[in-house]
């Protein structure tokens, strides 16, 4: 719509500069004609005086300022034009997907270490395909996930392969094309389809999921958690740059601002296993640490909008701790209450390699950069003097967006891919796969020595 709007806005500037000449010109013809000048009947003795000068000619005035006014349309109608060309998932993008090629990138074979999310996101079907309606089975029922049944989540999505249907009638369970079971594995005592896929999604980290039985270790074909090596991953939140080779803008605005206030901490479990408080209690020793929440001396209710918005006016930093240390384990404790505020979260938790891949360049600091709280905190100090330091962790603020992963669109086009790449395959110990190696009550420096 917008571009449409800049295109027409371009069309009538055009328009209004030719306009004022045909009206000109037309004016000229339609001006009467003046009476024709009587011959005097005697020729004077002296000749006539010299015509008066023809008074100069005016020209047109410049039209400098209808040039500039086309150009900022036209660069209205760029920008715009620039926006439309992002994906279809993004803010105002219309870029539908074109690739039909169910190898490219979809699974996690296809491209370790990556979340393959955009790959997923811009698959199609040919459009030759009279492709199957895939019914899709929720174990748990559609009320935990918050979708209907039907097709009106892959329609009203506009997913770009919306040939899904889904399900919560345990009936179907015999000629479902997909199962997708919700924490734990709840069996239907009914025969299974040799090409039928068991989906296992776990939103927690393993700390905090329950065991399977022994019955339920090999029988899925796919995981969907927020780890980047599931099938389809599922992360709490993710970035994506509007453009991969700008990470960076230069700021319009100081960060650091009249912020009086150093570290601020929302928390509410005192007895996380990787020791998180243990840590912020060390860390105050060195710089002055505001503990919200049962934990510590200070008090805001997490209804209260004006909690977060302190991070916003008076927090130079904010304690992104999860509540363990597991494999890119990274929540909304850092993506929302960090990221999407303006503080610069100090984070514990995955991996500094795994923040790396999914946060924007730049963005944050890992408590494992530094060899304890007193070091760190003596770098804090240093960001609290050094405004334009303080700022550079800023820089990646306009140069992407928090998108809508669209959890079902993929698994639509991942059933549908599955079917057309023939792909087979199962876990023969999920339980193993999740949990061996994934977590540390330490850091991960002292994991990795030990495993060393």
């Amino acid at each position: 719509m917008r571009v449409r709007a800049a295109r027409a806005l371009r069309a009538l500037r055009r328009i209004a500069l030719v306009v004022p000449l045909v009206l000109t010109a037309l004016a000229l013809l339609l001006l009467p004609r003046p009476p024709p000048v009587d011959t005097p009947a005697r020729v004077p003795s002296t000749p006539p005086p010299p015509p008066p000068p023809a008074p100069p000619v005016r020209e047109d005035p410049p039209v400098q300022n209808s040039i500039t006014d086309n150009n900022d349309a036209d660069a209205v109608v760029h920008e715009v034009d620039e926006i439309a060309e992002r994906p279809w998932f993004m803010r105002g993008g219309e870029k539908r997907p074109t690739s039909t090629d169910p190898h490219e990138g979809m699974f996690p074979e296809d491209a370790p270490g990556d979340d393959r999310i955009f790959q997923q996101l811009m698959y199609t079907l040919p459009k030759s395909d009279e492709a199957p309606i895939k019914k899709i089975l929720l174990a748990n029922g559609l009320g935990a996930w918050g979708v209907p049944a039907g097709r009106t989540e892959f329609i009203r999505n506009k997913c770009p392969v919306d040939r899904c249907s889904l399900t919560a009638d345990a009936r179907e369970a015999g000629n479902a094309d997909a199962i997708l079971f919700k924490d734990h594995h709840t069996p239907f005592n009914v025969r299974r389809p040799i090409n039928q896929i068991w989906i296992l999604y776990y939103l927690e980290c393993p700390y905090h999921t329950a065991s399977l039985r022994p019955t339920s270790l090999d029988v899925f074909n796919w995981t969907s958690t927020y780890r980047r090596d599931s099938d389809i991953v599922a992360p709490y939140e993710k970035f994506v740059y509007h453009d991969s080779l700008i990470t960076g803008k230069e700021l319009d605005r100081n960060y650091a601002a009249n912020k009086t206030k150093k570290v601020a901490w929302f928390v509410s479990n005192c007895h996380a296993r990787n020791r998180r408080l243990q840590y912020a209690r060390q860390l105050s020793k060195y710089i002055d640490v505001d503990i919200y929440g049962a934990c510590g001396a200070h008090h805001c209710p997490r209804t209260d909008p004006q909690c977060l918005e302190m991070l916003d006016k008076d927090y130079k930093f904010y304690l992104a701790f999860e509540n363990s240390n597991c494999r890119d384990y990274i929540t909304e404790k850092f993506f929302v209450n960090g990221l999407q505020h303006n503080v610069l979260p100090i984070v514990m938790g995955a991996k500094a390699s795994e923040y790396a891949a999914a946060a924007p360049h730049n963005s944050y600091i890992h408590v494992e950069e530094f060899a304890g709280p007193e070091e760190l905190a003596t770098y804090l100090h240093r960001l609290d003097k050094d405004d334009n330091l303080y700022n550079s962790y800023f820089k990646w603020k306009g140069t992407g967006e928090f998108i809508n992963t669209y959890f079902f669109c993929r698994v639509c086009a991942m059933v549908h891919a599955n079917d057309r790449r023939h792909r087979t395959g199962h876990y023969t110990d999920v339980q193993s796969w999740w949990r061996e190696g994934a977590c540390t009550r330490g850091d991960w420096r002292a994991a990795e020595r030990d495993n060393g």
